[in-house]
Parts: C-alpha cells; structure tokens; sequence
C-alpha cells in the first residue's frame, strides 16, 4: 500500500518570505511557477514550492534560515541558462532566485579585480571594464545571458578557457551564505592564500555547499594585437589533426574552435556570416593575441599548420569589427540548432586532443546506430565536446533514446582518458554516469565533504551524486514531471 505524503502547508513560510524581501519577491501561484520549473535543460520539468527573489546576502541568509528550520530543501537559480538540470527543481522546494542581485560593487583596475553580486551577466563585467583597456576572460556562449553566479556553480569556460583557463581560475574570493544560513567569506584579493582551497571548493560545486553572494573576480588586461584565423576542411579528421599539431607545436592559442558541416550550414542560416564555407566538412577558428610580433609569427605558423592538414582556404582577422563576425556563428551556435530540429539534446565531454578523429568517428557511428542527426561544436583546443543531438520531443519515446545517446557518447569519453564534463556540470543530468568515471570510495570522499558544508542535505539535494535509482527509471521519471523522494544524508 502506498502512503500518500503530505503536502506542506506553504502559507506561514510564504508570509516569512514575505517579510524578508516584501511580497513582489516570493512567487507561489501556480501559473507564476511555470517559469521557473526547469532550466537550460528543458526536457526535465518540476515546478518549485515557492520562489524567493532576494536582492542582498543578508537576505538570502534569511531566506535559509527559514528554510533550514522548517527542513525545506532549496536550491540557487540564476539566469537559468545551465544545460545540465543543475538549477531544476525538487518537489516542494523553495528556489532561491539571484537574478535581482545584480550590483556590480566595486572596481579596482589598479589591482585587476571587481567584486560582483551572482546576479550580474557575464558579458557586463568585460563591458565595464573594457573602457579602460581590460575584459573578463571566462566567455561562455550564453556569455550576454547567463549570470556570474551560474559560473560559479558549474565551473563555466568558454572560447578563451583553454589559454586562460575556466571560472575557478579568475574566483578570487567568494561571500558565501551556508546551509545553515550562516555567511562566511573564503579567498580573499591575492591569488593564493593560506589554508585550505575553499574558493577552489566551492566553485562548480552546483550550489550543493551554498550560495555565493558575492564574488571577486580577476580581470585581465587587453592584449595589444589580437587575430582570428578560420580555415575550412574537407573531413573532420583532418581538421582534428590540425589541432594537435598547434599545439604539438607550442603554440597556446587564445581560443580553439571546431564546427562540423551540419553545425556551420546551421548557423549560416541563421546568422549568414558569409564567411563559413557551406561546403566544408569542417571549420577551426584559431584566436592568438599577445604581443604584435608574437602574434604576428604564430599567424603564419598556425596557416602553415593548417595547409599541411589540408586546409583549403584561411581568412584571417585583426581589426575588432571582422573577428566578431568570424566568431559570430560560433557563438550562436546552439540557437541555430533550433531551426534545424524541434528539440535537442546537448551533452559536454572531454577528451584528450589526440583522440578527436577516433571519438568523432565514433559519434557519427553512435548517430547512425540510434538514427539521429549529431551537430558537433567543440572547444577544440581543450577536447571539450558539446555534441547536439536532434530529436522531436513529440515522438513518443525519442527523449529516452537520445538520453541514451547521450550517455553512450559520455561512457565513450570516459574510455578515451577523458571526462563526462568540461563545463556544464553534472546536475540531474549526468549524476548517473558518476560511477562510470569514479569509484565507490571517490563518491563517498565527496559526499564527505558535501556533509560538511550541507550536513541536513538541503541545499540542492538531488544533484551530481547517483541515487538508488537507475538511469532508465530517473528519465522516466523526470519526464512524467514526478520526483520520487531520494535517499539524502
């Protein structure tokens, strides 16, 4: 016999919400919950309990504090951009919602740093400071939507993360509100400091040990000549060994970028840069910046490199104007994908650069084995795939194969020497193919720490570790909008 469990009773919690951030910042009608029941990952739905919009920490402390008192699990939301289910929704949940705390606090060029609240889109910083001759280095592809806050969570990189590195490498310090609703700071304005990494801890893990507040970034100084090169190909293959020999080579570039030819017929319908070749198999865009001369040489070693590969054509970019356009389509990459299917799945894998022909070739097996179309945009550089699998979410049924795609294709990196994520996350997502890249012992050492910060469990409680449940069941589940109640310590 099953036992139906009762709802909560949600009316003296809202009018404690209410009384931290006033009425217009708690959201608990239905129809006004539907925009937040999923995130990026649209095929996973569940609507919260409440929603809470705070506009400073000692808010959001507030707001945790009810929460851990009443043992109501709650979980941060930015902008909602995230691609791996990391700010979806548990049953009867209050989600904590940063999208008002949006204050840019200080700016110290001086010292190459600005503190941000989780708030601010990511693109605002660079535009900030860009006057003065700095950016912000961490770009993601959602870069004009997604918020610094969502960054932190999942550990974002981006076109220029594989010379300068991904979120955690520009975090200098963090203000963070605990499960408990207690508010700690850790970093500080120096990059290294003594005792423990908590900073390093605390960045990617998908608001399991908190929210952070506030955030100290590293901004780095624009380089004196900056130059794209594209150069087309006529097989992926070919394009893949162009990237290991750049870098064979010595050569770090600011940003390495791959698009197979369903990717670049896909944006050029979209975005019409006129300058992807319809008819290559592949593209690569190279970005080099340092010192004029510097990139000036590297320009003609990277052409050089290319043309041994078998590279047809090269344009290349140094005024700001072109190179934009140059990357355009890259950026828009996976909204182009919209117009080429109804839905699609994107999955975020890395593998090591050597092993890019093989992998690819093993995708396009995959492709045909399940028979459905795979558009491959990577970080080439760095071996970060995003493969996006078109599917129609109305066939019944086609959800689930493609999941299993998906998984095939992170069960295929993980054989390769590489990872079932680079930037996304885990989320609710991936939290089943855990164990095909860890062991028993490394899942609990990280569930050790996790207890430390989140010892009641509250905060995100479904995410990134495996449940009892098989994957099978977990989708299905998921897709008929019903969380099943799950083991948490």
């Amino acid at each position: 016999m099953l036992i139906q469990e009762k709802k909560r009773n949600w009316k003296p919690i809202i009018k404690q919400f209410e009384a931290v951030v006033g009425k217009n910042g708690v959201v608990h009608h239905g129809e006004e919950l539907l925009t937040y029941e999923c995130d990026g990952l649209s095929s996973y739905r569940q609507r919260p309990g409440v929603v809470v919009l705070p506009r400073t920490t000692e808010q959001v402390a507030a707001v945790v504090k009810i929460c851990d008192r009443n043992s109501i699990p709650f979980i941060a939301r930015g902008a909602g951009t995230g691609l791996s289910g990391g700010a979806l929704p548990s049953e009867d949940c209050v989600l904590i919602v940063t999208a008002l705390m949006r204050q840019i606090l200080s700016i110290d060029l001086e010292n190459q740093q600005v503190v941000v609240q989780p708030g601010v889109i990511n693109n605002w910083v660079t535009q900030t400071v860009s006057g003065a001759g700095f950016y912000y280095a961490p770009d993601p592809s959602s870069q004009i939507i997604c918020s610094i806050g969502g960054n932190v969570a999942e550990n974002s990189g981006g076109v220029h993360c594989l010379k300068y590195g991904v979120t955690t490498n520009h975090v200098l310090g963090l203000k963070l509100v605990l499960p408990n609703g207690e508010i700690v700071e850790v970093g500080g304005q120096i990059p290294e400091m003594p005792g423990y990494d908590l900073t390093g801890i605390f960045v990617g893990s998908e608001g399991t040990l908190g929210i952070a507040t506030e955030v100290t970034l590293k901004i780095l100084k624009t380089a004196e000549s900056i130059c794209v090169l594209l150069a087309d190909f006529t097989n992926v293959e070919a394009a893949g060994a162009a990237v290991s020999d750049i870098i064979s080579a010595g050569i770090i570039p600011a940003g390495m970028e791959m698009m197979d030819n369903l990717s670049i017929n896909a944006v050029e319908d979209v975005v019409a840069t006129g300058c992807y070749p319809r008819d290559a198999e592949a593209i690569l865009l190279v970005e080099v910046d340092g010192l004029e001369v510097e990139v000036a040489a590297y320009k003609k070693r990277i052409a050089a490199i290319c043309k041994q590969n078998g590279a047809r054509n090269i344009t290349t970019a140094n005024d700001p104007e072109t190179r934009l356009t140059l990357w355009k389509g890259r950026k828009a990459a996976f909204a182009a994908a919209g117009r080429m299917s109804p839905d699609y799945y994107v999955q975020d894998g890395v593998i090591p650069r050597t092993q890019l022909p093989y992998v690819l070739q093993e995708i396009e097996n995959l492709s045909q084995k399940y028979g459905y179309q795979v558009a491959n945009v990577f970080h080439a550089g760095d071996g970060n795939l995003h493969p996006l699998i078109l599917y129609d979410n109305s066939v019944p049924g086609a959800l689930e194969q493609v999941e299993h795609l998906g998984g095939e294709i992170l069960k295929l990196c993980v054989k390769v020497g590489g990872s079932i994520s680079g930037e996304h996350g885990i989320g609710a997502d991936k939290k089943c193919f855990m164990p095909d890249m860890f062991t028993d012992t490394d899942l609990e050492t990280m569930q050790l720490v996790r207890a430390a910060f989140n010892p009641k469990g509250l905060a995100n409680p479904d995410k990134i570790f495996p449940t009892p449940r098989t994957c099978g069941e977990a989708a299905r589940a998921i897709s008929n909008k019903q969380f099943e109640s799950v083991e948490r310590f």
